[in-house]
């Protein structure tokens, strides 16, 4: 009888759902009990397909647009937030409105608001065609930049040097964030804004896996393609010297990527139920003589309130 290969699992702490995720899911989630079904929701909620799935199942419709929504019934913001002029598309057709932004999206959108209000222009940096960018850029009108780059940080124009501010994407990497500041420093000297919008649960997590690339060999980062602050957890993994996967659940896992391999990583983006994690560590069990632990780390206790029903009926 073969001896099964031994392999290390190091679990990255904090991990999985943070506030704001948790507070748009639990907000469909009462919507459809007080209310019953069908609820729509413009876009996905979140960026994972499973909890999209769990949902649907509930009685949730995920749309693209507005007009996919019969008149009267509730629609409901995903946690990326929106434009002003969704909000009043949404009026007009007579939606009943949920807004499920995450606080801490919308305390960056005041802030566009604010300095827009004092005819700054105001740079997004963050990636073009995100939800939460688009919706972010679309709170004012006018005199608002998305940059992407340190190529489109050199390129931006201001009507006023004197009279430039920036936000940033909620979920990106401060080490990105970094660069391009330092660029718009240097091109406008007088440019307000905060060092970064980076969210608690992003910055954790991403702090997590640097200090997991200190002791692991490869990296698996459960989250979804299109999951913004997944994506950021696999490019700290990457920079940070170690091989790095983005997968959905245990199904993406190439048992090829893990020969030879002695101590893994495990992470889970802030959209990704830990459900998920569990399923990648018992794929490894029943394969491998598997022993793992969890890193030392503690997440920021931050709850808010579900969202509620704005009847403009």
């Amino acid at each position: 009888m073969s001896l099964k290969e031994k392999k290390h699992i190091i679990l990255a702490s904090p991990r999985g759902f943070c506030a704001g995720v948790v507070r748009a899911i639990e907000t469909v989630k009462l919507i459809l009990q007080e209310h019953g079904a069908p609820v729509y929701v413009l876009h996905e909620i979140v960026h994972n397909k499973h909890v999209l799935q769990e949902l649907e199942k509930l009685g949730a419709i995920f749309v693209e647009g507005l007009t996919d929504i019969p008149s009267g019934k509730i629609c409901i913001f995903s946690a990326h937030g929106v434009s002003v002029s969704v909000e009043e598309k949404a009026r007009k057709l007579g939606l009943r409105t949920i807004d499920a932004t995450c606080p801490l999206v919308s305390s960056v959108h005041r802030m566009v608001e604010k300095y827009h209000n004092l005819d700054y222009d105001v740079i997004i940096i963050g990636h073009h065609r995100h939800p939460e960018v688009e919706g972010t850029a679309g709170r004012v009108k006018g005199k608002v930049h998305i940059v992407a780059s340190p190529e489109e940080a050199w390129q931006v124009q201001a009507a006023d040097q004197r009279l430039v501010a920036f936000v940033t994407q909620t979920t990106w990497c401060e080490d990105d964030i970094f660069a391009i500041r330092k660029i718009l420093f240097d091109r406008f000297p007088l440019i307000k804004g905060p060092v970064s919008n980076i969210c608690y649960a992003t910055q954790n997590r991403q702090n997590a896996v640097k200090e997991l690339a200190e002791t692991a060999d490869l990296l698996l980062v459960v989250g979804s393609k299109n999951s913004s602050n997944s994506n950021r957890l696999r490019e700290v993994g990457i920079k940070s010297g170690m091989p790095c996967y983005l997968i959905d659940d245990k199904n993406d896992i190439d048992p090829a990527w893990l020969e030879g391999v002695k101590r893994i990583g495990v992470t889970a983006g802030a959209s990704a139920p830990e459900r998920l994690v569990e399923g990648v560590i018992q794929w490894m069990k029943e394969r491998w003589d598997v022993t793992f632990e969890e890193m030392k780390g503690e997440e920021k206790k931050v709850q808010f309130k579900p969202a509620e029903l704005i009847d403009r009926s």
